[in-house]
């Protein structure tokens, strides 16, 4: 099975030779400094517009990378944030999740969850980065990029000079070709507020719900879906959903639970077209097979790419994709940094590049970058791939889901639990190292050990969680060999 982080070759230092690129323009070759600098050089023009720091994205990397500056004192009349949004960063997951909930089920809505009252920090409003004297500006996003002048230039035509630059763009959703009906009215795509507020306005009258994609987002979305009591059908390539992370076992009980929520799956299947009524809205989707799935809404969640442009200059990771960054999140271009999604950064503990399109990492990557920038730090960044869901909690629900999973799902999986609520997974490699844990329903004391026990990878009795007889049995048995490797 393929590792829930994306993998990638082990990382080496990339020259600092790269050729200048905007957007639709030519290209041009200069060699830079491997010296970092952070000062500000005034320039004829540029007397009004230069910037100590600029970060370029208005995503959760921002918005935590934001409060990294504040706390260091180091943000007010210095810091700029460039966002193609017209809110200040938010935190993102909401979106696929309570966002989506009925008016009636109390949905999410801003401004309640700005960032960084995800990891129970302050809800960063737009007074916030005011009274930080914080520059943000909005629906402004930058389309081209110098790196000899250090300057930036936005789609509204204003030039921006910076001293450090920390590149923030995320990833966009992966789109259906317009061809085939990717662009038709009721076809939706979610990645920011505006999306997900077409989205609810879609549901709102929607009869018939067709998900594409048996990842995060058509589960979540799904899920969603069930709360407006709407006829649901999700259809996706793979033979169970979340291939990347479940096991065919696990997959199975979840696929019973949605089911029994009323959603329908057609598994195996590829879309030939999504079909448009006489109105002109989105009426079907037309499987590779020629049977035809009608539908009024269709919610596309394919997966992300990383946003470069308009920075290919920087260097892109050919494997993974996104800004290929060191363990500090610097660039081989002096100055220049990338965090969260966007970056290709070495994943320490397993030794391979990954992009990690988590809240988790957006949130640790930015605080780890700005801790490099404004300090003296040189510790390697050292993540430990965490993801989560959490799915039908609306009011109503019979069963909320809250699963957990900390590590490599690589190995041996041993299952234990009948899902009732909880079940938790082990992955364990040849050598009886434990290197990936998963956990469904568990409590904040069990959910705290996950982490612990994927760090460490202690050498497990496989046998033994094998006859456990419930999760927490199962747990003890793999907090013993954690506590048994740390006297060895």
């Amino acid at each position: 099975m393929a590792s829930a982080a994306t993998q990638c070759f082990s990382y080496s230092s990339l020259p600092a030779t790269w050729a200048l690129r905007q957007r639709g323009g030519g290209a041009s070759v200069l060699r830079l400094s491997s010296r970092r600098t952070f000062s500000v050089s005034a320039a004829a023009g540029f007397d009004n517009q230069n910037r100590e720091y600029v970060i370029v994205g208005g995503g959760n990397a921002a918005g935590y990378a934001a409060r990294t500056f504040v706390e260091h004192g180091m943000a007010d009349g210095r810091l700029c944030i460039v966002s193609k949004e017209p809110v200040p960063p938010y935190e993102r997951p909401a979106l696929t999740k309570g966002y989506l909930f009925p008016p009636d089920k109390k949905p999410a809505r801003l401004p309640g969850f700005h960032t960084c009252v995800g990891s129970g920090g302050q809800r960063q409003t737009a007074e916030w980065y005011k009274e930080n004297g914080i520059e943000v500006l909005y629906e402004d996003p930058v389309v081209a990029f110098d790196g000899k002048t250090q300057t930036l230039k936005t789609s509204s035509g204003k030039v921006l000079k910076y001293g450090s630059l920390i590149i923030s763009t995320g990833c966009e959703a992966s789109r259906l070709p317009e061809k085939i009906g990717g662009k038709l009215p009721g076809v939706h795509y979610i990645r920011d507020v505006a999306d997900a507020d077409a989205l609810v306005s879609s549901l709102g009258s929607a009869k018939k719900v067709v998900v594409i994609g048996g990842g995060y987002i058509g589960m979540e979305v799904a899920a969603a879906a069930c709360g407006w009591n709407l006829d649901t059908t999700i259809i996706f390539p793979e033979d169970h959903i979340m291939p990347r992370l479940f096991t065919p076992s696990l997959a199975k009980k979840y696929e019973e639970l949605y089911q029994q929520n009323g959603v329908k799956f057609i598994k195996g299947a590829l879309i030939e077209k999504l079909g448009a009524g006489s109105d002109g809205r989105v009426s079907s989707a037309v499987l590779k097979d020629g049977s035809v799935v009608e539908a009024d809404t269709v919610i596309v969640g394919i997966g992300a790419k990383p946003v470069v442009s308009p920075f290919e200059a920087v260097g892109v990771n050919p494997k993974v994709g996104g800004i290929e960054v060191d363990s500090l999140f610097r660039t081989s271009v002096p100055g220049i940094f990338a965090i969260g999604d966007v970056a290709a950064f070495p994943l320490k503990m397993y030794n391979r590049i990954a992009r990690v399109e988590h809240v988790d990492h957006a949130r640790k990557s930015a605080h780890h970058c700005v801790e490099t920038l404004l300090t003296s730090q040189t510790k390697a960044y050292d993540y430990l791939p965490y993801f989560y869901s959490r799915v039908f909690e609306y009011e109503g629900s019979s069963r909320k889901v809250w699963w957990q999973f900390y590590g490599d799902n690589v190995g041996e999986a041993v299952e234990v639990g009948n899902f009732d609520p909880k079940v938790a997974t082990f992955w364990i490699d040849s050598d009886s190292r434990l290197k990936g844990v998963f956990l469904e329903s568990g409590t904040s004391e069990e959910f705290s050990l996950l982490p612990q026990l994927a760090k460490s990878q202690p050498v497990v009795d496989k046998s033994k969680l094998q006859a456990a007889t419930s999760v927490e049995d199962a747990l003890e048995i793999a907090r013993s060999s954690l506590r048994s490797s740390a006297m060895v």
